[in-house]
């Protein structure tokens, strides 16, 4: 790891809001020994940070001269993809990596912000650690990878052992279709009263793409549709499945099975479900993503040790029991380098250190991720601290992935406006439907609509 440098010049940091204000656009003053790294350091989510920082005081104390600079941006997704937008608008300011979603890659080359990483992918020694289906998370449309990933992730129900056995629920508890989960949830606030939220589905704009992927994704992809079609690579509109999924959502909030409105409309919920009302007792399902461990195990922000004895994880049914039974919804997130990055060799030294095997193990276990590393996920250490990860693994197969093209933040954002619309009953699901018909054919024109089944 160890590298000589040229001659070693002192950094010189301006400002994001200073270089937007002057409208500063060269990069002549950055420093070729600095590296920048940007990502996102938000609530429970704090993995990425304690990563990056081991790297930074490692890296540096076997190069000496060289600079990590790490930005941490707190901010939810949707903001911190906004910041990191305005960091790309001026080279001064650009980083050189960059972690991002892996649904933002074609958005981001599109918009020139990333250099392609194939030739130097290709002649890394550890390329063959990674799989297919990291390659496909990592490309765009045009064919040219963009990122390394540094961990995946499914989704499913979450359930407090405790909490349903006292309704009189049978545990392990299993259930088989969408109906089967909405009579426990009847069954538990029947049973529990109101110091008790049966079940949290994500929804509204304020959670994001919470909302949209792990709530309405999730269900969605339970039905015979699906937000776009491959086959005639169209966006779909107008299924049955689609205004199933929001009476689903509408089912929740009509019946009181899930938070009150206001609580859920909070950009916060997420950190407050899985760092207060798991742990307190306060919610006995919540449909979640694999890394809700992220917010228990010790290097947590508030650690539950408990959590191993109270909590399990039943996948999510399809709508009616169809097909495999059961599905999910992965995303994942990777490092990308930066179209503007001041010196690429030492750029792809620091990343590639950042993604090695025992960086991977210590983010895949404070993070909760899946490892995409074949020697991370046979890794002894990550295996004895991820209890859940070959239930968690069982569902890679049977796994989706969100439609990654240009056009999806702006249809995610209808997906949550028709959901918030609903759970606070401004629209029927129908009506919220229609609507979000209307908008995505707005945004990619009718000659990229079909209708679904």
């Amino acid at each position: 790891m160890r590298r000589t440098r040229r001659n070693i010049r002192a950094a010189v940091a301006v400002p994001l809001l200073a270089l937007v204000a002057s409208g500063c656009s060269t990069g002549a003053d950055r420093d070729e020994d600095t590296v920048r790294v940007v990502y996102q350091k938000f609530g429970t989510f704090i993995a990425m940070d304690s990563l990056m920082r081991q790297v930074k005081e490692d890296f540096e104390d076997a190069n000496p001269g060289v600079t990590v600079e790490l930005n941490a941006i707190e901010a939810q997704a949707e903001d911190y993809q906004t910041q990191v937008n305005l960091m790309n608008g001026s080279p001064s300011e650009a980083p050189d990596l960059i972690y991002q979603d892996t649904f933002t890659i074609n958005q981001d080359a599109d918009a020139g912000y990333l250099m392609p990483l194939d030739d130097r992918f290709d002649a890394w020694d550890e390329r063959d650690q990674y799989s297919d289906q990291e390659a496909v998370a990592v490309t765009s449309l045009d064919g040219q990878r963009y990122g390394v990933m540094l961990g995946t992730d499914v989704r499913g129900l979450w359930y407090n052992t405790e909490l349903l056995e006292s309704a009189g629920i049978d545990t392990p508890w299993a259930p088989s279709t969408w109906d089967d989960v909405l009579d426990t949830a009847r069954t538990v606030r029947a049973e529990l009263g109101d110091d008790v939220v049966p079940l949290n589905v994500y929804s509204g704009t304020p959670a994001g793409e919470m909302a949209s992927l792990q709530g309405f994704q999730m269900l969605l992809s339970g039905t015979e549709d699906t937000l776009f079609d491959d086959a005639s690579e169209r966006w779909v509109t107008g299924g049955t499945g689609f205004t199933d999924a929001l009476g689903f959502v509408r089912t929740l909030y009509e019946e009181d099975l899930t938070l009150d409105p206001q609580d859920a409309l909070d950009a916060n919920v997420g950190t407050v479900n899985n760092e207060e009302r798991i742990p307190s007792g306060g919610m006995a399902i919540s449909l979640e993503g694999s890394w809700a461990t992220q917010s228990w195990i010790e290097e947590a922000n508030q650690p539950w040790p408990e959590w191993e004895e109270v909590m399990e994880f039943a996948p999510m049914p399809t709508q009616n029991g169809q097909g495999a039974g059961a599905t999910s919804m992965s995303g994942g997130w990777a490092l990308s380098m930066g179209a503007n990055a001041t010196d690429p060799d030492l750029a792809w030294e620091v990343m590639t250190y950042a993604l090695n095997q025992e960086n991977g193990v210590k983010f895949a276990i404070e993070g909760g991720q899946i490892p995409v590393r074949a020697d991370v996920a046979e890794d002894p250490a990550f295996l004895e601290e991820s209890p859940k990860a070959e239930e968690f693994a069982a569902l890679v197969d049977i796994t989706g992935f969100r439609p990654a093209y240009s056009e999806y933040p702006r249809i995610s954002l209808a997906v949550q406006e028709a959901m918030e619309s609903v759970m606070l009953g401004q629209a029927t699901p129908e009506e919220a439907a229609t609507i979000y018909a209307e908008e995505v054919e707005g945004i990619v024109g009718p000659d990229n609509v079909t209708t679904g089944s």
